[in-house]
Order: C-alpha cells, then sequence, then structure tokens
C-alpha cells in the first residue's frame, strides 16, 4: 500500500508565526474581517534577525504578489506604548480585530508587562511575542538573561504568565501550532479574551521546520454570541416585575457586543433609568431620558440618587469594579438585588446576584420579550426627569463658568471643566475623547456628553498613565474617518510623549490636548481630602528647607512636542482654545499630531459626585489633618455594604421546572 506524503513548506519559526497570523479572520454576525490589522515592534537582537526577517521576508514577498502587504509593520518608541496603541485599537474595533507586538529579549519583552496586565484586566485581546534567551543555553548567560540559581528554566519572560490569559513557550518548532491556535483561541472568545502571550526564544526563531502547508491555510474564527437560558430570562423578568426601583448599569460589555440598540429598546419599553461605567459610557447618547449618565464613585448626582434607592439593579456587561459601586457604597436600599448578564460567568456570578450568562445584545432582546407591557411607576420616571435636569444644568456651569469662579484664577489660565466642556461642543458628534489616568478619567465621566458610541474611549480599568497618547493612535487607525481628542495632563504626558514621534513617522492625525497644571492634580486633591496636605504632588523645586516647595519647574512641555514633530498650539483663555480645536479639526488627515497646550488651576475642582471611594486613611496620626480625615473615612466605612442578598424575591424559592411536581403518568 502506497502513502501520499503531506505537503510541507520548509520555513523558520518567526517565518511560520508570521505567515499564521496573516491568514487568520474573525467573523460575527456575517461580517468577515483580518483579526491582525499588523506588528507594532521594536527590534534588538532577540528578534531583529528572527521575527524582523520574517516580517521583511512576508513584506517584500506580498507586495511583488499582491501590492500590499496582508501583515504591515509599525516601528514604535516603546514596549509599553505600543501594547497600549494594540489595545485602543481593538477596543475602538469591538474586540473583532488586534495586532501583534514583538520586542527583544530582557528590558523589551519587559517593557510590556504593564501593557499585558492593561489590557486582560480590560479584557481586550492583543498578541505578545516577547523574544527569549537561548532554548538551549549554549552561549548562556547572555546578554540581558536574569540567572535565577533555584531555577535554571526560569526567565523573566515568566513575569507574564500572571499576566496572561493565555501564556506558552515555544522551545521547539514542533510547538508552534499548538500555541498559535491556544492563542486565537483565547483572543476571539468574548469571555476569556486579553493578553496571550507566546515567548519565543531568539535561537528558535531562526529554527528551521518543514510545516504542514494547512497551517497557512486562511482560518475563521467565529465570535460568539451565548444566547439566555429561557428560564434565567424568566427569573430576571419576575424580579424586574417585582421591583420598586429598578436601575440599570450599562458596563462595556454593551459596546463589544453592539448592544446599543438592544439597550435603547429595553429602557424605552421599561421606563428604567440607565447608570454608566467608564468602559459603557456612551451605551445611550447624551440627551436620552433614560440616561442618567455616570455612576459611582466619578458618576453624576443624578445617576448616584437612583443608585442609593434602588430596589434592583440591571448589570450588563459590567465587572463592577470599586468605582462603579463607589466601594460598595452607591446601592444603600436594604435587600437590594442584583441581575448580573455578562458573557463571562465570572463577573456574572459578582454581587451574589441572579447570574444570566449571555452575549448583552441577546440577553437584553430577550429580557425586553419577556418584560412586555411591563413598566415602572409614574413616579420613578418623573423622578428620573427632575434628577437628569439638574445634573444638565450644573454641567452647563462647570462647562461655562461665572465670575465667580473665573475671578480666582490667574491670568491665562482656565478650569479643567472649562477645557473639556469647550472640547465637547466645538468637536463632531463622531469625534473621540480618549484618556486614562489622573483627574480628567473622572471628570470626563460625569461631564462629557456623549454623542455616538464610539465617541467614549477612557481606560480606566488599569488607569494606565501614559496610554493617551498611544492609545489614540490605536484609535485613530481603527478608524481614520473620525479625529480623537486625546485628553492628557502634564503628569501623564511625562510618562511617554515618545509615542507623537511614532505618529509623525506614519502620518497619524491625533489631536492631543495637553493640559498643564504642575503635578499631579488627581492625586494631590485625593491627598488633601486624605489628610496628606498633597504631599509630593506638585512639580517644584527644592526648597531651602528641604521639602519640595519652592518655584514650579520651568518645564516647557509645548517645546518637548515640537521637538518631536508635532504641530503645537499654545492657547491662553477659552476663545483662543476655540480657535485651536477648529484648527485641529482643519488640520490634514495626514498631517500627524497637533497638541494643544493650555494651562488649569487644580485647586478647582468640577462637580461633586456625592459618592465615596475606599482610599485607607493612617489609623494613627501626629498631623491634624490626618485625624480628620481618618474620622470621615470610618463614617464612609459604616455605609459599606456585602451586597449578599439571594437573588429572589422575597418570600420566593427557585421556581419548579414544568418536569417535576407531577406523579408520573399523571
Amino acid at each position: 500500500m502506497s502513502t501520499q506524503q503531506a505537503a510541507t513548506v520548509r520555513l523558520t519559526v518567526a517565518q511560520a508565526t508570521a505567515r499564521f497570523l496573516a491568514a487568520q479572520w474573525s467573523e460575527r454576525d456575517g461580517e468577515r474581517h483580518r483579526f491582525f490589522a499588523g506588528v507594532f515592534g521594536i527590534f534588538g537582537h532577540g528578534n531583529v534577525a528572527g521575527f524582523g526577517q520574517a516580517l521583511l521576508q512576508l513584506e517584500q514577498e506580498s507586495l511583488a504578489a499582491a501590492g500590499h502587504s496582508p501583515l504591515p509593520y509599525v516601528l514604535a518608541r516603546n514596549e509599553q506604548a505600543m501594547v497600549h496603541t494594540s489595545v485602543a485599537y481593538s477596543r475602538q474595533r469591538d474586540r473583532l480585530q488586534a495586532w501583534a507586538c514583538t520586542a527583544s529579549i530582557g528590558p523589551g519583552s519587559t517593557n510590556m508587562l504593564t501593557g499585558a496586565a492593561l489590557a486582560t484586566v480590560n479584557r481586550i485581546p492583543v498578541l505578545l511575542l516577547p523574544s527569549d534567551t537561548f532554548a538551549t543555553r549554549v552561549s548562556a548567560p547572555v546578554l540581558q538573561e536574569l540567572e535565577q540559581p533555584h531555577a535554571a528554566d526560569l526567565s523573566v519572560n515568566d513575569a507574564f504568565r500572571p499576566l496572561s490569559r493565555f501564556f506558552d513557550r515555544v522551545s521547539r518548532p514542533e510547538q508552534l501550532p499548538g500555541a498559535l491556535l491556544g492563542a486565537m483561541r483565547v483572543l476571539t472568545d468574548p469571555a476569556e479574551t486579553g493578553a496571550a502571550t507566546i515567548s519565543l526564544p531568539q535561537d528558535v526563531q531562526a529554527e528551521a521546520h518543514d510545516w504542514p502547508v494547512e497551517l497557512f491555510a486562511p482560518r475563521t474564527w467565529h465570535i460568539a454570541r451565548p444566547p439566555a437560558e429561557t428560564a434565567r430570562v424568566q427569573d430576571a423578568a419576575d424580579l424586574v416585575r417585582a421591583a420598586r426601583r429598578p436601575m440599570l448599569v450599562a458596563g462595556g460589555g454593551v459596546h463589544y457586543s453592539g448592544a446599543e440598540d438592544a439597550l435603547r429598546a429595553f429602557a424605552e419599553a421599561t421606563g428604567i433609568p440607565v447608570g454608566e461605567t467608564q468602559a459603557g459610557k456612551g451605551s445611550l447618547p447624551h440627551g436620552h431620558p433614560r440616561l442618567m449618565g455616570a455612576v459611582g464613585s466619578t458618576g453624576t448626582t443624578a445617576a448616584n440618587a437612583l443608585a442609593r434607592e434602588a430596589d434592583l439593579v440591571i448589570g450588563v456587561g459590567t465587572r463592577w469594579s470599586d468605582f462603579t459601586t463607589a466601594s460598595r457604597t452607591a446601592f444603600q436600599q436594604p435587600g437590594v438585588r442584583f441581575v448580573n448578564i455578562n458573557v463571562a460567568a465570572f463577573d456574572a456570578g459578582k454581587q451574589a446576584g441572579l447570574a444570566l450568562v449571555a452575549d448583552a445584545r441577546e440577553a437584553l432582546t430577550a429580557l425586553t420579550a419577556a418584560l412586555a407591557g411591563h413598566r415602572v411607576p409614574e413616579d420613578h420616571e418623573q423622578e428620573q426627569t427632575r434628577l437628569r435636569t439638574e445634573w444638565d444644568a450644573v454641567v452647563e456651569a462647570a462647562y461655562h463658568p461665572d465670575a465667580s469662579v473665573t475671578d480666582r484664577l490667574a491670568e491665562g489660565v482656565l478650569t479643567q471643566s472649562a477645557v473639556l466642556g469647550c472640547v465637547n461642543e466645538l468637536s463632531d458628534p463622531r469625534d473621540v475623547v480618549l484618556c486614562a489616568a489622573g483627574s480628567m478619567p473622572g471628570d470626563l465621566h460625569k461631564l462629557w456628553r456623549v454623542r455616538d458610541r464610539k465617541g467614549y474611549h477612557v481606560e480606566y480599568g488599569y488607569s494606565c498613565m501614559g496610554y493617551e497618547i498611544p492609545g489614540a493612535i490605536g484609535a485613530r487607525l481603527a478608524d481614520g474617518t473620525r479625529d480623537v481628542f486625546a485628553m492628557v495632563g502634564d503628569g501623564g504626558y511625562l510618562m511617554m510623549p515618545t509615542e507623537l514621534a511614532t505618529a509623525v513617522q506614519e502620518r497619524v492625525k491625533i489631536v492631543v490636548v495637553l493640559v498643564q497644571n504642575n503635578g499631579f492634580h488627581s492625586i494631590g486633591s485625593l491627598s488633601e481630602s486624605l489628610g496628606s496636605q498633597r504631599f509630593g504632588t506638585q512639580y517644584r523645586y527644592r526648597g531651602a528647607g528641604g521639602r519640595l516647595d519652592g518655584p514650579h519647574l520651568p518645564t516647557d512641555l509645548a517645546a518637548n512636542a515640537r521637538s518631536l514633530g508635532a504641530h503645537v498650539i499654545e492657547v491662553h483663555s477659552r476663545d483662543e482654545l476655540a480657535a485651536a480645536v477648529a484648527e485641529a479639526k482643519a488640520w490634514p488627515a495626514d498631517g500627524g499630531p497637533v497638541v494643544i497646550h493650555v494651562e488649569t488651576d487644580p485647586l478647582v475642582p468640577a462637580p461633586d459626585s456625592a459618592s465615596w471611594w475606599d482610599v485607607p486613611v493612617s489609623q494613627t496620626a501626629t498631623l491634624t489633618s490626618t485625624r480628620a480625615a481618618h474620622e470621615e473615612y470610618v463614617r464612609h466605612k459604616a455605609a459599606q455594604r456585602p451586597y449578599l442578598a439571594p437573588a429572589q424575591p422575597a418570600g420566593e424559592g427557585e421556581r419548579t421546572p414544568p418536569h417535576e411536581g407531577k406523579a408520573a403518568g399523571h
């Protein structure tokens, strides 16, 4: 008997990896996309002759055959930043597409650790390809290798294990197919996604192997929409019908599922008010009568007032972070119950709620049908209107401060709220506002009026300083029809301004609104509220007494941005800011980054949320300010709740299945 030999192609591990990535596709609802938009990277001795050579070869072969590369390469300036860019791109594309990131061994790879954590915390797919030391150990120890006397096989890349949703190390070519397929399984799973890491030793990258050609055939990964169980939907409907003051909290899962229309239909049919997490903001457009705005520690007074009195809270696509629950003080009604709609069972099981494990769009559609004819009491809707109207007036006053505020400001200095308001009012409805850390995420959460489902992009799962500029690049690459306004304070800017050079290189238009307030606005305010008197949060010279209380540093951030190739506009009034926004809007689409530099006063806060965030205060102190802050902390701690009420309405047990309760044959 003769056997036919399977067709193979001889490639290095790196070449096989590149060819495999170029052949991966995703599909949801009949729409198919190439899964990897490209590769970000920085080359060093660990990957330049391996994955670098592979990308060059793929590019040249593809250009010769088709006139374009299926896996374009973009040179980044910082390994952490390129992961942030990848995350922002995937988030803007509803997690249906991603980028791969390659780095050299040692510091190049470990620089991606923060990005890996950010991706996994936010459930955003990104493929990380950190180079590793020799698998053969023939030249050990090599440059940039960390040796551990107790574990000869340990590498710094093992630090990726707790930060990744998938991790593998390819020590032999035969292991590569399993690693690649395993990574794709996680990257395309809406419940399990996050950072997928494949560690590639530098010698293995360059090793040749005969691969089955099937490995490189186009492969389409279906993004699932798990339906809701009928019985669980009915249980949830029973809870809603029994509630007098229900509320819905929309999380990021609403966006990733594309469930905005389903949420709108649910809210309009039932009259149930909607509060939004950071990731869920924009689930309903500004002005919708059921939208109460942000909820939690950085929420609106409207949403938080309704949260305090809610007897049932329906969470959709939220992981219930401490900011959303105001450190478990937001929902104060005795016996408050939760219904958790989430594609991830881990998140659906939180708050002792009724877990409805399903795609957000499918679950909301089913729950709306199950509640046909039901609506909240009229007085509940009237209160929503009153609270929303009152908060809108507060926002207007923050956007356009009167003389009682402006007279306190130094010449040429604005309030941060006024800066946000000006950009919000003068940007287009489809433009994207992007932020990540400091005081602005909280202010944006409360104040920004979102007019498009993809118009709000704040990374607040990891709240990573430095995300703003690389994130803006990713968001712009994801959709070049939208201008992206990256709001960043001077503290965040100084963490990672270098990606402005990447935006210049790639001619990516982003608009960076650089708010200079001479230090850490958010932590300064928090420090003061906790009795630590803004210690160590301002950019000042060291004074004669040895403290950092001298004059402000003369750091010229506008000049720094110019040196990196950005077009810089310095403004000193609201009128100048308005003109700068108009100039930035008119800037050519391929003109690269625009930086608008504006000074603000960090001592003028945004409107209060009437909420709380749990940050422990020293239990003993000689400082009067700290002792007073601790007394306030104890008062708030008394309001924390465990949220352990049973999911069923009071007095009810589990529903008896229809096939039980009758004798057989009757």
